[in-house]
C-alpha cells in the first residue's frame, strides 16, 4: 500500500504561522488561526481512520499547535482591546491616539 499525504497541509501551516504573526491586527488573524485548527482536526481525523496510509501526521500536529499558540495570543489581544475600549472609552483613546500622532510628527520634523 502506498503512503500519501494528508490534504491542507500547507494550508494549515501558513494559516498558522500568520496568526501567529499578524496579531497586532486587532486580533483578526482568529480567523486564520481558527481556520487552521479545524482544518488539523480534520486531517487527524482522517490519519485516525487509516494511520497507515499517510506520511505527514508530524507537520499537521505541529500546525495545530502553532494554531492553539495563535488562538490564545488573538484572544489575548481581543480580550486587552476590549478591557481598553471598556476602560476608558472608545474617545479618549481615539484623542491619545491623534496627540501621540502628532507629537510623532512634530518631533521627527515631518
Amino acid at each position: 500500500m502506498e503512503k500519501t499525504k494528508l490534504p491542507n497541509e500547507k494550508l494549515i501551516y501558513t494559516l498558522a504561522i500568520l496568526s501567529c504573526t499578524l496579531f497586532c491586527f486587532g486580533g483578526i488573524t482568529i480567523v486564520f488561526a481558527s481556520i487552521s485548527y479545524i482544518l488539523a482536526k480534520k486531517s487527524e481525523k482522517k490519519y485516525k481512520q487509516n494511520p497507515n496510509a499517510y506520511t505527514n501526521i508530524a507537520k499537521i500536529k505541529k500546525g495545530k499547535i502553532i494554531a492553539i499558540v495563535g488562538l490564545i495570543i488573538n484572544l489575548i489581544v481581543v480580550g486587552i482591546t476590549i478591557w481598553t475600549l471598556a476602560t476608558i472609552g472608545w474617545d479618549a483613546w481615539s484623542d491619545e491616539f491623534v496627540r501621540r500622532w502628532n507629537d510623532g510628527l512634530q518631533n521627527n520634523g515631518i
